[in-house]
């Protein structure tokens, strides 16, 4: 990779999305875990699930504080590092980000507190009323954030305005309800909901394993299998329906995922595994399954999804239509009010492919004067590197799979094995925390780094969306925010081994006693309760 300012943007917006990205699934699971139990302890009463809500809710908040300062971060990119993007596409990509910090964002913010501060303030009913809506701001967090990013993937509801220069918003309506962000939104939270079932299931079997915390452990186990299970197989259900939106709407991410090179007969085969070679375009050793990426891509088994090859053929011809929409787009610029009419036609009758000209920015400085030999070469920059987006999709679902097979084979002790875990399940449910966090990583790969050479797919290349700014200044920026974020990762880290170890404090001696009397009528029945003493 060459040491140029559009790389280093790209190098340094990667690099603070994934960190971000560390803290935002769990924040999304464990606002509604918390709140799942804090629900049962209002309809049942008992201090071990109000003990539980604390200790769970504990974490929360130190991961949700660090998540908002990587978060509040990458924002400031937008403007820093990425000032014609914003200049271009703001009055669009704004809009959702606004309202994520005005609705969202504040309305998890304010009830956050009342959540820790308010234990002997509120009622039990209005208590669990403020933790539904802090679990609620956080998923209307990600559900505004993912529709910005979903624009960036599909840009429908708005147009390109030549008297302006920029893209301008047609449909407020069409811009929230994208298939696509919709599609990214479930898909997203719910792998954040399997990643907070999977801490709070290793978290609490490592406590069975150090003989601590028992009934908070078992039960914790208990709510997270059960909620970690229909999570998994959402992802599933739900990334199949990403996979059928990318088939209609992003052609080229789908082809380089499966690192089909030509056009197969329908219906496509899914490469199971094998070693993409782009120079050759070729997938060596490739392993099939026959009919799977039709049925993903197409819902169908007679229609075809277009190789690399035959999309890279389309995309000359969207190049060559470009440069036509850039020449009347010129003569707009300077005649404004005076264009004549047929050049605002022609110009509406190519404006889509408009974004496509602008990839010759790259070899040329005027579109018009490329030769035939750089508009093949533009044609050719709409492939994505091939191998990231093939390996980190087949580590994405095979982790995907793991997860549902481990929080299946919880759930089944837990609803019919009396909560009773093997000691290698445990173990393994320990060592498995870190495998959601990768496969949203992976997955964050394949849905950003797919989208290459476009910012906004199809409309604005990454390469002429940068900020003016010097190599240096990039260098110095990335190492001032890799050294902050690790800084903030390790006091995470620090703060949640911290408070694990220590385990819950809260309600210690109430939820004991309680724990007791309900034991010993477990054991006899006759409705008397012993004196409690609690330890020392």
């Amino acid at each position: 990779m060459e040491l140029d300012v559009v790389e280093l943007s790209r190098l340094q917006f990667a690099m603070t999305a994934l960190y971000h990205f560390l803290f935002v699934p769990l924040t999304l699971g464990l606002s509604i875990l918390v709140a799942i139990m804090e629900t049962v302890y209002v309809m049942t009463g008992r201090p071990i699930w109000r003990q539980m809500t604390k200790f769970w809710g504990t974490l929360f908040g130190i991961n949700f504080v660090l998540g908002v300062a990587t978060g509040i971060t990458m924002e400031f990119q937008f403007g820093m590092n990425w000032a014609y993007y914003s200049h271009y596409v703001g009055d669009v990509f704004g809009a959702p980000l606004a309202i994520e910090g005005l609705m969202a964002f504040f309305l998890e913010a304010t009830f956050v507190g009342l959540f820790f501060f308010g234990w002997d303030k509120l009622s039990r009913v209005k208590h669990l009323m403020v933790a539904w809506l802090v679990a609620i701001g956080s998923n209307f967090s990600a559900l505004w954030i993912l529709i910005a990013n979903g624009w960036m993937q599909n840009p429908v509801g708005a147009e390109f305005n030549p008297m302006t220069m920029r893209m301008e918003m047609t449909s407020f309506f069409d811009v929230v309800f994208n298939e696509v962000a919709q599609a990214k939104f479930v898909h997203t939270v719910s792998a954040g909901y399997v990643t907070a079932a999977m801490f709070v299931m290793g978290v609490s079997a490592w406590y069975l394993l150090k003989g601590r915390h028992i009934e908070l452990a078992r039960r914790s186990i208990t709510v997270a299998a059960s909620f970690g299970l229909a999570s998994a197989i959402s992802v599933v259900v739900l990334g199949d329906e990403s996979g059928y939106d990318a088939g209609l709407n992003q052609k080229m991410k789908l082809a380089a995922i499966e690192g089909m090179w030509e056009t197969e007969e329908a219906p496509a085969p899914f490469t199971l595994v094998g070693i993409p070679d782009q120079e050759d375009r070729e997938t060596h050793y490739a392993i099939h399954v026959p009919y799977v990426m039709g049925l993903i891509g197409t819902r169908s088994l007679t229609e075809e999804i277009p190789g690399i090859a035959e999309l890279v053929e389309e995309a000359e011809g969207q190049v060559r239509s470009g440069i036509i929409a850039y020449d009347a787009l010129m003569t707009i610029q300077e005649q404004m009010q005076d264009t004549p009419a047929d050049v605002m036609e022609t110009f509406e009758q190519h404006s889509d492919d408009l974004g496509y000209a602008f990839l010759l920015l790259r070899y040329v400085d005027d579109p018009r004067n490329a030769t035939e030999e750089q508009i093949v070469m533009a044609a050719n920059d709409t492939v994505p590197h091939v191998w990231p987006m093939f390996w980190a999709f087949r580590i994405m679902v095979g982790i995907g799979m793991a997860l549902i097979l481990i929080n299946g084979y919880f759930f089944v002790r837990s609803s019919f094995k009396g909560m009773d875990y093997p000691r290698w399940a445990l173990r393994l449910s320990v060592a498995a925390i870190p495998l959601p966090w990768i496969a949203a990583e992976m997955g964050w790969i394949v849905a950003e780094y797919g989208r290459q050479p476009w910012t906004v797919d199809g409309i604005l290349p990454t390469a002429l969306s940068v900020s003016h700014l010097s190599v240096t200044q990039l260098l110095l920026t990335i190492a001032g925010f890799a050294l902050f974020y690790t800084v903030l990762f390790v006091v995470e880290m620090g703060l949640m081994i911290k408070y694990i170890k220590k385990g819950p404090t809260q309600d210690v001696a109430v939820t004991e006693e309680w724990m007791a009397k309900h034991e010993h009528r477990l054991r006899t029945h006759d409705g008397n309760v012993p004196e409690f003493t609690p330890a020392e």
